[in-house]
């Protein structure tokens, strides 16, 4: 499966033409059921959205985990600057005799990872959860701008 789109027909080459169709797709070792019928155990990390985005201020991260309590989550930091959430959401009892029919929502583990930036105040991250938003603020130090001074040229 290439990730160029097959305008050319079918055209197999050499390894060494820039404008070949054997190109690498990392997803060619999945199937369409194991995209749509997830395992427990990585469904709701597939789930678990997050944003990071930047200010002038801090670093924030906003994930989604509806559906979890703040004491299901963890947000860690690393001594290599690595920020850690995780938790898990987990399944609801099956009572023997409900019927099924349809199940969508997520369960199991989730844990993703983010190296933090040198600016990143490591002792003043601070974490909130509001209607199934987890926030997380990384405050930035203030880059010190360099002196700089001007120096009388003679002659």
């Amino acid at each position: 499966m290439s990730l160029i789109p097959s305008f050319l027909g079918n055209r197999r080459s050499s390894v060494f033409d820039p404008f070949s169709l054997d190109v690498w797709d990392p997803f060619r070792d999945f199937t369409s059921s194991s995209l749509t019928t997830p395992t427990t155990e990585t469904s709701a990390f597939v789930d678990t959205r997050i944003d990071w985005k930047e200010t002038p201020e801090a670093h924030v991260f906003k994930a989604d985990v509806p559906g979890i309590k703040k004491e299901e989550v963890k947000v860690e930091v690393e001594d290599d600057r690595v920020l850690q959430i995780s938790g898990e959401r987990n399944v609801e009892k099956e009572d023997k005799n409900d019927t099924w029919h349809r199940v969508e929502r997520s369960s199991g583990k989730f844990m993703r990872r983010f190296r933090l930036p040198e600016n990143a105040k490591m002792d003043q991250i601070k974490a909130a959860m509001e209607n199934g938003v987890l926030t997380i603020t990384v405050p930035k130090m203030e880059m010190k701008k360099p002196d700089v001074k001007a120096i009388d040229i003679s002659g």
